[in-house]
């Protein structure tokens, strides 16, 4: 009996010995793919930060660059937009996408307000009765009025949408990110989902630098719609110029229409881009937006997301 007893121990022993080692083992070999993912995910982190170099030097030496800044040239700004406007490649098992446009084509959300914090009256008129088009409470404008009018002592703000985000940005609206929590918060506080009757990505875009004019001959669609409350199919027709518009007359436009659009800075050659570098491999993607000043060469408001 006793024998045995001991013989049950020793194996008990043994198997204890066992699962420890193959415990051991599982631990190691997890740390070990561990490390192997954070060389492999530095690794990538290198090879898109190389891209994004080479991404900048491509549009810095484009034969087009140089004629654009020499001659304010709205004709070589559009071939250089058309011949960048995707370009996919393949770099050593990375899967990129290059996309350029206009950054000007859009709406500067945060130009409702001026830099002295004075709202744009007829700015607002203007987008309220666009989103009331599509069944969207003018609240929503407030709500965005609030996330541009800073830190308001009196706290006269015009919705409670800080007392539910205390932290959220409220100098200006910074990115489409900030622009989706307020559609989100919009949503669940008046329990409507008509927001998503429109596409804002299309209008409007973020930047800190106010007072930047549109460029007419890459305003989209969506951005004619509200800028002149026209319908589909002249806002459609008014975007497919291509680089062609050199005056206000080129538009073809009714007085009514003329009188909205002055409202708005405008403009007909405007040398900025809008660039986006998305990167893949296999698992892994990493997204990076910026915009280019033609005649500075140089990139900001950098966007870099894994």
């Amino acid at each position: 009996m006793k024998l045995m007893r001991k013989k049950g121990i020793a194996l008990l022993i043994t198997l204890l010995f066992i699962i420890a080692i193959t415990a051991s083992i599982t631990l190691g070999l997890k740390q070990i793919n561990d490390a192997s993912k954070q060389l492999e995910g530095q690794n990538f982190i290198f090879q898109t930060r190389v891209i994004l170099d080479d991404v900048l030097n491509i549009i810095k030496n484009s034969s087009e660059i140089n004629t654009i800044i020499k001659d304010d040239s709205e004709v070589e700004l559009n071939n250089l937009i058309s011949q960048l406007s995707f370009v996919p490649l393949q770099i050593e098992g990375l899967h990129v996408n290059i996309k350029v446009k206009s950054v000007r084509g859009k709406f500067n959300l945060n130009d409702l307000v001026d830099s002295e914090d004075k709202i744009y009256i007829s700015r607002v008129e203007i987008l309220k009765e666009f989103v009331s088009r599509y069944q969207i409470n003018s609240n929503f404008i407030d709500l965005l009025l609030d996330n541009m009018g800073k830190t308001k002592e009196d706290i006269s703000y015009n919705s409670a949408i800080f007392n539910d985000n205390p932290i959220l940005f409220r100098d200006y609206i910074t990115s489409f990110k900030h622009f989706d929590k307020i559609a989100r918060y919009y949503e669940k506080r008046y329990n409507d989902d008509s927001i998503k009757n429109i596409d804002f990505d299309k209008i409007f875009y973020y930047s800190s630098q106010k007072g930047e004019a549109i460029d007419l001959n890459y305003a989209t669609p969506e951005l004619w719609q509200m800028l002149l409350g026209v319908d589909d199919a002249k806002a459609k027709s008014l975007s497919s110029a291509g680089g062609g518009y050199t005056k206000v007359d080129d538009l073809n436009l009714t007085d009514i229409e003329k009188e909205r659009l002055a409202k708005f800075k405008t403009s007909f050659f405007e040398p900025f881009l809008d660039v986006e570098v998305e990167v893949n491999r296999g698992e892994q993607s990493a997204y990076i937006s910026f915009e280019y000043d033609i005649k500075s060469k140089k990139g900001y408001n950098f966007v870099y997301e894994l």
